[in-house]
Formats: C-alpha cells, sequence, structure tokens
C-alpha cells in the first residue's frame, strides 16, 4: 500500500500525522509526505520521504503586534486563506504529486482542503485528521462557499452537504471528552492515541518545574506577552523552561533571573513528564500533549483555535485562562500559583491523561488504511451516550478489521463489547420470542 500524507501550514499541522505515518511504514507499506518547502527539512529528519508542494517561504518573520482573539477573524482566515487561497494552489500541486507517485490512499490534515480535493480527482480515498482539538472552529457552513467554486472548477460533482471533509475515514488524536460536546465527531471517526501513552512519573525532580511556550506561528505575534508572563513566573519559588521559538533570539526579553531558562525550542516529549503547570497559547498540539502526561494548562489564547481549546480546558477542570491583551504579571503570578496549590487541576488533567491512555494506539490507523485502499467500509458503531454504561466514556466504537468483537452478556437487557481490551456495555432492545421464531 501507498500512502501519501499531506498537510498544509506548519508544524501543528504535520505532528499529528507523525505518529500515523510512521506506523503504516513499520506495517511495511510505502510513505511520502507533501507539505509547504519550509517544512521539507522536518519532514525528512522524521524519516519520510518528503516532497514540497509550494517554495519555501521567508525564514525571517516579521515580529507582528497582539490582537485581541477574535472568533470572527479567526472564521475568516479559515475561509478566505485556508479554503479560498491555499486550497486551490495545494489541489494542482498534489494532483500533479499523485499522478506521478500513484498512491493507493490520501491521508490530510483536516484543513488540507487542496488534498481532498486531489484525492477524488486521482479516484482515491482520503482520510483526514483532526488537528482543531475542540473541534468547535472548522464548521461546514464557514469554508462551503470556496471549497463549492474549487469542486466546481475541478469538474467534481456538487456536494452542498460536504460530506468530503468526512466522508471516508477521520483518525481523532484528541481524547473525546475534550472535544466540544456540540461538535460531536462524524460517523467515520475513529479516537486514537496523541503519542504514546507515557507512564505516570512516580517520582518528580526536587524543585517544581513550569513549561512556558507560545507555540511556533503565533510567538512572533505576542507583542510583549513574553516578558509579562516571565515577569510573572520569575518571581516564584519554581524553575520556568520558556521556549521563543526559531524566529525570535532569547537575548531579546533581556537578563532572566537564575530560575527562569530561556530556548529557542525543547521537545515537548522531553520537558512534559517533569512539569507541574504548562503555561502556553492554547494550541491543539501543546494543550494535548499536556493533557496526555496529565499537566494541567494555564493558557493565554491569541487566535485561531486557540479559545476553544482554552475553553475546553477550563470545562474539564484542567486549566485556567487569561486575555493576552489584558494579563499583567501579577495575574500570571497569582493564577499560576493557585494552579500548582490546588490538587483539582492536576487530578482532572490526570484523569484526561487515563483517557489518552486507554485509547488505541496509532497504530490501529493502519488496518483503517488498509481497508480505505481496498475498497472496503471503515465506518464505525456508536454506543449513544444515554445507553451506555460508565465504561463507554473512553469512546465506545467498534474498529472494523482491529479484531475480533465479543459479546458478553451481562443480563436480560445489557451486554458488553469487547475489542482490544477495550469494553463498553451496552443496552440491548428485547426482542420478544415469537420475533425470533420468525426471523
Amino acid at each position: 500500500m501507498r500512502v501519501l500524507f499531506t498537510f498544509v501550514g506548519g508544524p501543528g499541522h504535520f505532528r499529528p500525522l507523525v505518529p500515523i505515518a510512521r506506523s503504516v511504514v513499520a506495517e511495511g507499506h510505502t510513505v511520502a509526505v507533501a507539505g509547504s518547502g519550509s517544512m521539507v527539512r522536518a519532514m525528512e529528519t522524521s524519516g519520510f520521504a518528503a516532497f514540497a508542494t509550494e517554495p519555501a517561504r521567508e525564514h525571517v518573520r516579521p515580529r507582528l503586534p497582539l490582537l485581541e482573539p477574535d472568533n470572527e477573524r479567526a472564521e475568516m482566515e479559515l475561509r478566505e486563506i485556508f479554503a479560498r487561497s491555499e486550497a486551490p494552489a495545494r489541489a494542482k500541486a498534489i494532483l500533479e504529486l499523485g499522478r506521478e507517485w500513484k498512491p493507493d490512499v490520501l491521508v490530510c490534515d483536516e484543513v488540507d482542503f487542496g488534498g481532498m480535493v486531489a484525492a477524488e480527482r486521482l479516484g482515491i480515498p482520503h482520510a483526514s485528521v483532526v488537528v482543531l482539538a475542540a473541534g468547535s472552529l472548522l464548521r461546514k457552513e464557514t469554508v462551503a462557499a470556496p471549497l463549492s467554486e474549487l469542486r466546481d472548477a475541478h469538474g467534481l460533482p456538487s456536494d452542498p452537504e460536504l460530506t468530503m471533509l468526512d466522508r471516508h475515514l477521520v483518525l481523532s488524536p484528541v481524547p473525546p471528552s475534550f472535544r466540544h460536546p456540540d461538535f460531536p465527531l462524524p460517523a467515520t471517526a475513529h479516537s486514537i492515541r496523541p503519542v504514546d501513552a507515557p507512564p505516570p512519573v512516580a517520582t518528580r525532580p526536587n524543585g517544581r518545574l513550569v513549561y512556558f511556550t507560545l507555540g511556533t506561528e503565533f510567538n512572533t505575534e505576542s507583542g510583549d506577552l513574553f516578558s509579562r508572563v516571565l515577569a510573572g513566573l520569575g518571581p516564584l519559588p519554581l524553575t520556568t523552561v520558556a521556549t521563543v521559538g526559531e524566529h525570535i533570539d532569547p537575548a531579546e526579553l533581556g537578563p532572566q533571573p537564575p530560575n527562569v531558562r530561556l530556548r529557542q525550542y525543547v521537545p515537548q516529549g522531553e520537558i512534559l513528564p517533569s512539569c507541574d503547570l504548562v503555561v502556553s497559547h492554547g494550541g491543539s498540539g501543546t494543550v494535548i500533549g499536556a493533557l496526555a502526561h496529565g499537566v494541567p494548562s494555564l493558557v493565554i489564547p491569541m487566535g485561531a483555535d486557540q479559545p476553544h481549546n482554552a475553553a475546553r480546558c477550563a470545562a474539564l477542570g484542567a486549566g485556567e485562562v487569561l486575555a493576552p491583551t489584558s494579563t499583567t504579571p501579577e495575574m500570571v503570578r497569582r493564577t499560576a500559583s493557585a494552579m500548582l496549590s490546588d490538587p483539582r487541576y492536576r487530578n482532572a488533567a490526570e484523569a484526561v491523561r487515563r483517557e489518552i491512555a486507554n485509547l488505541p494506539g496509532p497504530e490501529s490507523a493502519v488496518p483503517l488504511l488498509e481497508r480505505l485502499a481496498t475498497g472496503q467500509r471503515t465506518d464505525v458503531v456508536h454506543v449513544e451516550d444515554e445507553t451506555a454504561g460508565r465504561d463507554a466514556d473512553i469512546g465506545a466504537r467498534v474498529q472494523p478489521g482491529a479484531g475480533d468483537l465479543r459479546c458478553h452478556g451481562v443480563g436480560s437487557d445489557r451486554s458488553t463489547l469487547e475489542q482490544r481490551g477495550r469494553r463498553a456495555e451496552c443496552r440491548v432492545p428485547h426482542v420478544p420470542e415469537d420475533d425470533h421464531q420468525q426471523q
């Protein structure tokens, strides 16, 4: 099986694909990844054959002033940049690449609309990977008009319900509880672990550790937010490790106290296991990474889906939210201190960590992609919340191709479905004896 992975944008759209792509390779299949020219090095160092769908962009990024989060602006950017501006060029580039490379399946991030159109033109199925964790920013009505125009331009049939977004398979590396309840996953979705499930940390280093980051995109649009947050964290009796990104020189932020360490980049997987608190912009990769390690988040959202993620952290009891333009050092200091001293935040984050650990790993996506490649169905059987027992809170889904399904009778009207060690209790409608005889 030949699988082409595609993504639009930067690291936040590429990294969720990596565990899935590596799992596909581990099963002996052939993988290539296509993204912007500026991401080719990241694709290659991750171990994949890489194709640039556009030239590398200017390396030096301008520093921009901090703006108040605006959901209408975020939706406009999704519609005008991702759907209207980026998608046509990406559809053309991926279509040309696909004709030469000849994939059997295409896997794209959920806002790589051009990749979806290219797959349809190539006559192959595609799977999308959730990269907007809360699920409440990407709405079909937001992108419907430009995607309809794009489909028309490629001679594709009308798709008023935009089934192209989730027609075949959706892979969600997000714990189900984090998804906004008003925006449920489609029936074609399967939840998987976002990372290798880390074990609980039995002992932590002496002293508390806070990780502070503003991500890889919004870090240069943060105004003086770095300075304000560092001024709030610096006086606390703990160690702060702050990453500023490759486009900012840590020296710009001036001298820091000995307990504050500035870096351009630190791999999350190296620092999160030892963290007591993450202070961040609320990017999907950052907040889900923190939760995967049972670490609560103090979120200062600046744009895109960050306010949505911040709200979900707070709703789960695993985070607090501060406004970026009005936050003061004292507010940061007071909120961080309160979160570190109240075990409820850690307990709530730990509950999500256990939920993530119980999800099937990224390797479970491989048989689903194999089914796509051979024209088989990958849809799921849902156990509705109102008829499911508490065991269903890890995502009670029967996954075709993921192993034998066993049914355990536990009563006259209830049964337990078990697959790959995961169980979900569900109601079994009563069928009269006469009906049994008629069947």
